[in-house]
Parts: structure tokens; C-alpha cells; sequence
């Protein structure tokens, strides 16, 4: 029976991943490091995540959270109000922690009380990216400052490690928000004077799936626009607000080529035309630069746009 607090509380969410789940807390089971509890968080998911979880409650450590549905941030927000550790580490209920992902980042956060918060490298499984690093697809080029984050020169990874005090000061995750939460909240803990650290090892096991909510790229950009747009606001007369501008401008412009492409793939050329015109993606790629004169041809932007999308490489 446990006679103290614990140090680390892990939240996971797991709406719609009853079968998924199981897997995510044998990985926390098997963590080297023991000053830990869990919370489960079942907000009203269609699938039945309490009895996934119902096998491993008789391990106090484990609690399950069940509440009403209302996004992934509130579902976050609700686990680390009941949660009673002083570090909250973050778990998707369809990731992994690696053994040694706790002793290392809670050692590694602990050594410096200026660390808001501490992240790693992770491994993909699942759909794609089999066996790659989650850095050799976004940088993550340490140091850690406000800017390389604003620039995603540093992406954090989500399955980070958080003082709870920063966590508290930062206001938590935006419940406004459907995507791009936990990159809102890197933002607005280190913009706070913060500092944030990389540990270079994969520590966590990121599983790709072709139905989870990151496969949506449009709702997503939109999502990052938002973030861009508070971010600019609360940072007005620091440097770091321009960045923010230019970095929601040109996401701005990566969703509107987005959108222009399912436009012309629908049928609707003219429109679809425009709206990658206010995209302007020949500054993305000299391919882009040649193949706009093309796709104003009458009959031809449908074709070539559809075989980009076969092809899935940029155009």
C-alpha cells in the first residue's frame, strides 16, 4: 500500500481507444522508475474504455476518470485537477513509454527547478514511419527557446514531462481548442520565463494511426493559425510577436493550398484555383513554380493534382 504522495501523475486520455488502451498501461507498468500514478480518462467515449481498464484498478496506482464529452483539453484538464503529483507526464491512450522514460525525464527535470517542462525523441509503430524517429521528420534543434518553438525549429514531442506549477501559470490546455493544444501550451509556458529541456533519446513510442485526429491536416493548420494569432496578441511588444505573424501568415497560406487542392480534386477548378493562388505554393517548390502556369489550363488542374495525390509527394 502506498504511504506517500506520488511524484508523477500520468494522464491519459482515451476516447475511442478501448482497444488500444491496454497496451498503453502495460508500458507504464513496466517504467523502472515507481514514484507514479495514472489517470485513465474516459470522457464519454462510443466504445467501452472502462472495461479495458477495469483489469488493472486493482493496482492502486491506477485511477479511471469518467466524464462527459467535451475535447481532448478538457478531458486533460479535468485528469490533472484530481491529480496529485508535483510533475505531470503526458501519455496518449494509444502511445508507449519506453522503460526508462520515466527515471530519465523525471531525473532530468528535477535537476533544474527553472524547467517548466522536459521533452524527448520518439519512435513511430503503427500505420507508418515504422522504426523512424520522430525528429528525422520535424527538427527538434536544441536549445529549446520561444522562438525555435514558434518556428517549429524545436517540436516538442507530447509525450513531455510537466511541472505542475508551470502547468497551473499557463492556464492549461485551451479548452477552444480541438487540435494543437499541447503545442498552444509549450508556447505559453515558456513565453512565461520557463526554460524547457530535450532529452536526445526516443523515450516513447509514437503509434501512427490513419484515423487519429493529426490525420486531419486541414483542421489542424486551422487549429495552429489560432495558436499563432493568441500567441501574436499576448506577445505584442516583444520580438517574439513578429514571429508569430510571419509564422501564422505562412501556415496560412499552407492551409489555403490545401484547401485549393480538395477544391480542384472536387470538381470545383475555378474556386479551387483561386484559393491556391492565395497560397502562393511556388515559394514552396520550384515544381510548384512550374506547374501553376499548368494548372490554369483549362481540364488539365483536376488530372495533375490527382496524380500528386497518388503520387503523395510534393508538387
Amino acid at each position: 500500500m502506498r504511504t506517500e504522495p506520488p511524484i508523477v501523475s500520468i494522464i491519459v486520455p482515451a476516447y475511442g481507444l478501448a482497444h488500444l488502451v491496454g497496451q498503453t498501461i502495460e508500458s507504464i507498468l513496466a517504467q523502472t522508475y515507481p514514484h507514479w500514478e495514472a489517470i485513465i480518462v474516459d470522457d464519454g467515449a462510443p466504445d467501452d474504455v472502462e472495461s479495458a481498464v477495469q483489469p488493472y484498478l486493482s493496482d492502486t496506482r491506477f485511477k479511471l476518470l469518467k466524464t462527459d464529452n467535451a475535447g481532448l483539453s478538457t478531458a486533460r484538464n479535468r485528469a490533472i485537477a484530481v491529480a496529485s503529483g508535483s510533475l505531470i507526464a503526458l501519455l496518449d491512450g494509444d502511445d508507449l513509454y519506453e522503460p526508462r522514460y520515466l527515471e530519465l525525464m523525471t531525473k532530468a527535470i528535477l535537476a533544474d527547478p527553472g524547467l517548466g517542462f522536459v521533452t524527448c525523441d520518439a519512435t513511430y509503430f503503427g500505420a507508418s514511419r515504422v522504426g523512424q524517429r520522430f525528429s528525422a521528420h520535424v527538427p527538434q534543434i536544441d536549445p529549446i527557446s520561444l522562438e525555435r518553438v514558434l518556428r517549429r525549429d524545436f517540436n516538442v514531442f507530447i509525450t513531455s514531462l510537466i511541472r505542475r506549477e508551470a502547468l497551473v501559470e499557463a492556464g492549461g490546455f485551451d479548452p477552444a481548442l480541438k487540435s494543437a493544444e499541447d503545442f498552444d501550451l509549450w508556447i505559453k509556458i515558456i513565453e512565461r520565463g520557463w526554460r524547457a529541456a530535450y532529452v536526445n533519446a526516443p523515450l516513447s513510442r509514437y503509434r501512427r494511426r490513419a484515423d487519429s485526429m493529426s490525420a486531419n491536416a486541414a483542421r489542424l493548420l486551422g487549429a495552429v493559425i489560432s495558436v499563432y494569432a493568441n500567441a501574436e496578441e499576448r506577445l505584442a511588444g516583444r520580438p517574439e510577436a513578429g514571429v508569430a505573424r510571419e509564422m501564422r501568415e505562412s501556415v496560412a497560406r499552407e492551409l489555403a493550398v490545401i484547401e485549393g487542392e480538395a477544391l480542384v480534386l472536387g470538381g470545383e477548378a475555378r474556386a479551387g484555383l483561386k484559393r491556391l493562388r492565395e497560397g502562393e505554393p511556388w515559394r514552396r517548390s520550384l515544381k510548384w513554380y512550374v506547374a501553376m502556369p499548368l494548372l490554369a489550363v483549362p481540364g488539365l488542374a483536376r488530372p495533375v493534382l490527382a496524380a500528386r495525390a497518388r503520387l503523395n509527394r510534393e508538387f
